[in-house]
């Protein structure tokens, strides 16, 4: 039977029981109600007329008007016969009244009336037992017959309510464990709902389900453990290290290069967890420390990871991804595990330390013949050289330019390839941020004019001392300050702001630029970086070089730029003294 028929049936019946129920207690509530009628008029109105007759029987030698008063209620019991033996008792009595009439004072007739009276009196008083008695057998059948629709209105409810909901919950909750069981692949699982009913037929079509999914699962158990060795043949035969750990970082694959630089047994690192490895082995806690500490730290930021491998000190780049998956029918990201890959960079290191040898090497080369460039133009320009030109003015002007332009490629060159090789010595002391302020500003003026640029400088009051290298601190706001100059419109505007902030001194270089790209921003302070579109001349050095001397004193560099907006170029530098005492 259906489920729908079943709920109908059960709710039609209730419906039906406490509509008969309804009608018994309503029929039997009437009959009730008849009989109690009936007694009050047939019987109760014969009474009282009765009564009024006698008490107007007992005036009448003494009232002249208590005869029509006695007549009057006769006619009113005459009105009212409704039992048998009543209308021959009620003539007789109107036969006496007759007499009555013409001998008032007869003390018989008188007590003939009286018995005339009674004996109505009593043919009512027996009806009213009688009816009495009725109405008392009609109110033991209506509690018997109401007690009985009771009981069976009960008896259906209370089956239906232990049956009906256990026929629709029991197969729907039989239904979601197995549901629950084919998620968790366990294809086994069957139902078997007895009878027609909708479940019936969706357990047929459940358990067909399961078995062609337990037919897929093992037609397609060869193609997986072939992928799988797939994947691990291609894992195997990556250049670069590669550890896979799942969410309770226990360790489900390494390859043979991962295996050689942990220095150990590949046995001794499937499914093991990699806290406990870690614990002995050094390179392993290293990397687990490190993706602990910065886990999504930009790939241009991170520190190589230097590895001893086959007697040969090796570079690396760890990067760590984080694995998390959709499972199916979910709608919440769920995390499986991470891999962590060793980027090896030995080759681009030492191509690197070859780079800044030759720089440095370079660099130093030329100073010298540059110096002596210049110093020969300076020559040529000395009037007791003799008058020149102005074409010949003209060139050496040109080559004045292109010499000044030499000389500081090489000079920042020769700053980068020290900073790179630590060869720089930086003199850290006590310093005065306005001190550095004027001075920065002193060597920009001249350029400032010429490209109508006004600056200007805003510094809080009483700032403190700093801890820095006076010069190198200088060359870097002047930096600042250049390429603010060079890349600001004409009449534009550049602010110079310090103040204190946190225990260290910020100096922050305002422009009105063009800004720069959200892109670029990242990669502004790279070596030899240049943001696309950037017709001003330059080697792309200078922010490089600023970073390094920057941090190199323990402080820290950014900027903050939008397109069309600007940009604001920002160090700190630590406070050296406060309040008379040293920090």
């Amino acid at each position: 039977m259906r489920t729908k028929t079943r709920l109908t049936l059960g709710v039609g019946l209730l419906f039906l029981m406490i509509i008969l129920l309804s009608v018994v207690g309503l029929g039997y509530i009437q009959l009730l109600k008849t009989d109690t009628a009936r007694i009050l008029q047939d019987n109760y109105q014969t009474l009282e007329y009765a009564q009024n007759m006698i008490v107007a029987l007992d005036e009448i030698p003494q009232n002249a008007q208590a005869y029509p008063s006695f007549l009057a209620n006769l006619a009113k019991q005459r009105a009212n016969i409704t039992e048998p033996g009543e209308a021959a008792a009620t003539d007789r009595l109107t036969s006496h009244v007759q007499e009555l009439g013409q001998r008032p004072t007869d003390e018989a007739l008188h007590a003939r009336i009286r018995l005339d009276i009674s004996g109505i009196v009593k043919l009512n008083l027996g009806a009213i037992q009688h009816k009495s008695d009725r109405a008392e057998k009609t109110a033991q059948s209506a509690l018997f017959w109401i007690a009985l629709t009771g009981i069976l209105c009960f008896s259906i409810a209370f089956f239906l309510l232990v049956r009906l909901p256990g026929q629709i919950a029991n197969p729907i909750s039989q239904l979601t464990a197995s549901i629950q069981q084919i998620a968790e692949k366990n294809y086994a699982q069957h139902l078997s709902f007895e009878g027609t009913s909708e479940f019936s037929e969706l357990a047929t079509s459940f358990n067909r389900m399961a078995r062609k999914l337990e037919e897929y699962d093992n037609s397609n158990l060869s193609s997986v453990l072939f992928e799988k060795k797939r994947i691990e043949t291609l894992v195997n035969e990556l250049s670069d290290p590669v550890i896979g750990l799942d969410e309770n970082q226990k360790i489900l694959f390494v390859n043979h290069e991962a295996v050689k630089v942990l220095g150990q047994k590949i046995e001794n690192l499937l499914g093991f967890s990699a806290p406990e490895i870690a614990a002995h082995n050094d390179l392993l806690r290293t990397l687990l420390s490190a993706a602990e500490s910065a886990p999504t730290e930009p790939a241009h930021k991170l520190q190589p990871v230097s590895i001893y491998v086959d007697q040969k000190e090796c570079y690396f780049y760890k990067e760590q991804i984080d694995i998390d998956i959709i499972p199916t029918g979910e709608s919440t990201k769920k995390h499986i595990g991470q891999v962590i890959i060793l980027k090896n960079i030995t080759p681009f290191k030492e191509l690197d330390f070859a780079k800044t040898n030759f720089m440095a090497t370079v660099s130093h080369e030329l100073k010298t013949p540059i110096a002596a460039i210049k110093l020969s133009l300076q020559l040529l320009e000395n009037d007791q050289t003799g008058q020149l030109s102005l074409a010949q003015q003209q060139l050496i002007a040109g080559i004045k330019e292109d010499s000044a332009r030499l000389l500081k490629i090489t000079s920042e060159l020769l700053n980068i390839s020290q900073v790179e090789t630590g060869n720089i010595q930086l003199s850290v002391q006590q310093s005065k941020p306005l001190q550095i302020a004027d001075y920065a500003l002193s060597a920009v003026r001249m350029q400032a004019a010429q490209q109508k640029v006004d600056i200007s400088l805003q510094a809080q009051e009483d700032l403190p001392d700093i801890k820095a290298d006076t010069e190198k601190t200088a060359w870097v706001l002047i930096n600042f300050l250049t390429n603010a100059i060079r890349y600001s419109p004409e009449q534009g505007k550049v602010l110079i702001r310090i103040y204190e902030e946190e225990g260290a001194v910020c100096f922050r270089v305002q422009d009105e630029g063009r800004g720069i790209d959200h892109r670029y921003r990242d990669k502004i302070f790279d070596k030899y970086f240049q943001a696309p579109g950037n017709h001003k001349s330059g080697t792309g050095q200078g922010l490089a070089i600023s970073k390094e001397f920057i941090e190199a004193q323990g402080g820290s560099i950014g900027v903050e730029s939008e397109l069309g907006m600007g940009s604001t170029f920002f160090f700190k530098l630590p406070v050296y003294f406060r309040g008379g005492k040293g920090q």
